[in-house]
């Protein structure tokens, strides 16, 4: 069988990969807060709203593994602990911040055509 679209199936587990990091809601809003500066933990869970203790050290780790968000650990008493974009993370900015805006214009149209959809499969 002939293919019509030959690919790379490196390529595509690549970009499965970045996707299913980068597509995570609270990626998206960590990365999103993180557009505005340095912050520290409890800073930025507050920022995100909802968002367990958990949740937010999964993500942080994830986003510092991938070279998204540096952490930096100042030796005080507490430990002050603060985290931001790399410049990976800052390029990331853009496309998320796209998809973000494309999803607030259309989220009616999108909610009218599931409507639409419920209602012819009822």
């Amino acid at each position: 069988m002939l293919l019509r679209h030959p690919h790379n199936t490196e390529d595509c587990r690549a970009v499965s990969e970045i996707l299913q990091r980068v597509g995570d809601k609270w990626t998206v809003l960590v990365v999103g807060k993180l557009g505005g500066g340095a912050m520290r933990f409890n800073e930025l869970r507050t920022a995100v709203g909802g968002i367990s203790q958990k949740m937010l050290t999964t993500t942080l780790r994830g986003l510092e593994r991938d070279g998204f968000v540096t952490r930096k650990v100042f030796p005080t008493i507490p430990p002050r602990v603060d985290y931001e974009l790399t410049e990976l993370g800052h390029e990331l900015l853009v496309p998320v911040g796209a998809l973000g805006e494309w999803a607030r214009k259309n989220t009616e149209r999108v909610k009218a055509a599931r409507a639409k959809f419920d209602d012819a499969h009822a």
